[in-house]
């Protein structure tokens, strides 16, 4: 393995494009590019992001209830865990779960 063993990769412009295709059911999603990866809102506030390819949300109480067994994973090193949506190809999954997720979402930082 040598050296790049624990290198992460950065996240790909094709598959922020697949998300933002597969949540295009949704008004008003959003992606800032941060560092290689993508930070996701929905209505102006953080949502989730893609990190290392790997479309990841905030382990919300919503979340957690709809998505019992998604794994944890964690977005960067020192990173909080976040939920790893196991079926990002269903659509009427991720409009059930951001409609459950925004009202527990923090509102946007003033700068």
């Amino acid at each position: 393995m040598g050296q790049w063993a624990n290198v992460k990769m950065s996240s790909t412009k094709e598959y922020l494009d697949f998300i933002l295709e597969q949540l295009s059911d949704l008004p008003d999603v959003d992606y800032r590019a941060m560092m290689g990866e993508f930070i996701i809102y929905y209505h102006g506030r953080v949502i989730g992001g893609i990190y290392d390819n790997r479309f990841l949300i905030k382990p919300t109480k919503s979340a957690k209830e709809i998505l019992p067994n998604a794994p944890l994973e964690i977005p960067y090193p020192k990173g909080s865990p976040m939920i790893m949506i196991p079926d990002i190809e269903n659509r009427e999954l991720l409009t059930k779960l951001f409609n459950a997720m925004y009202p527990e979402l923090p509102d946007k930082k003033k700068r």
